[in-house]
């Protein structure tokens, strides 16, 4: 069995890399991004969200201190969470959006997700992702709702990640998805489970099984589209994963009560 102080050692370096990965936080694990040690720590991802729908939260409830409308406070909100992450899952919903809905072959639809420009396609699915997200943290109001809504959509949007990486195989031999290998079953298994707690804590069980639904629905619809597209997924692929996934529950949670 692992020592206390080398097991603790090793989980604060997981947290440390999932939060470098997701967020511009200046927090570079020092246990070294090899030898599988990046899939290891995919388990720690939707704590890394966390951090990120916390601040979202504070910010909310401070513009909201200050009298700002619930319209001017998710916007506000909004921006903090892209600043924190560097708007890096939004940039893989619209490489996405632009390397599958354009190019014929899958040379090109690659090639296309790998060009910094952006297209008309990720042009909409942005304008999409943060209108969406925006009218429905707009609509929840409540500073105390939509603090859960939002830690609880960042947490779970994470979550399903190592899922989705252990299932489908990488597109190409190189690239951030493929360097970082696939997520053993137990990083995979931590990461639900801790977002399925998110879930049921934030919204309640009935919320919480629909959003877990919705979630993976959506993951098999994108997994099927990049596979049949591309061969298997990129780190846009992720990417536009989680930006759907935090969608989804946000609007779950402005959505009319379920069960409990």
């Amino acid at each position: 069995m692992m020592p206390p102080a080398e097991l603790l050692r090793d989980l604060v370096a997981d947290l440390r890399m999932a939060a470098s990965f997701v967020t511009i936080l200046p927090v570079a694990s020092s246990k070294p991004a090899a030898d599988g040690a990046v899939a290891r720590a995919t388990w720690a991802l939707p704590l890394a969200g966390l951090l990120v729908g916390v601040a979202g939260a504070l910010v909310y409830k401070i513009a909201s201190r200050f009298g700002l409308t619930p319209n001017l406070s998710a916007l506000l909100t909004l921006a903090t969470t892209a600043l924190i992450t560097g708007a890096l899952h939004e940039d893989g919903l619209a490489d996405t959006a632009d390397g599958l809905g354009g190019g014929r072959t899958r040379e090109r639809k690659l090639e296309i997700m790998r060009d910094s420009r952006i297209g008309t396609y990720g042009v909409c699915a942005l304008i999409l992702s943060f209108g969406l997200r925006w009218s429905a943290l707009a609509a929840i109001a409540n500073p105390w709702a939509v603090a859960l809504a939002l830690c609880a959509a960042h947490t779970a949007a994470r979550a399903g990640v190592p899922a989705f990486m252990s299932l489908v195989p990488p597109a190409r031999p190189d690239g951030l998805s493929a360097g970082a290998g696939a997520p053993p079953g137990r990083s995979v298994a931590i990461a639900f489970a801790v977002g399925t707690l998110a879930l049921a804590l934030a919204l309640g069980p009935g919320k919480a099984l629909v959003s877990l639904i919705l979630l993976s629905l959506a993951g098999l619809m994108l997994a099927h589209l990049a596979i049949r597209q591309i061969g298997g997924q990129t780190g846009d692929i992720l990417g536009a994963f989680e930006q759907i996934g935090e969608i989804l529950i946000l609007l779950v949670a402005a959505s009319f009560r379920v069960g409990g």
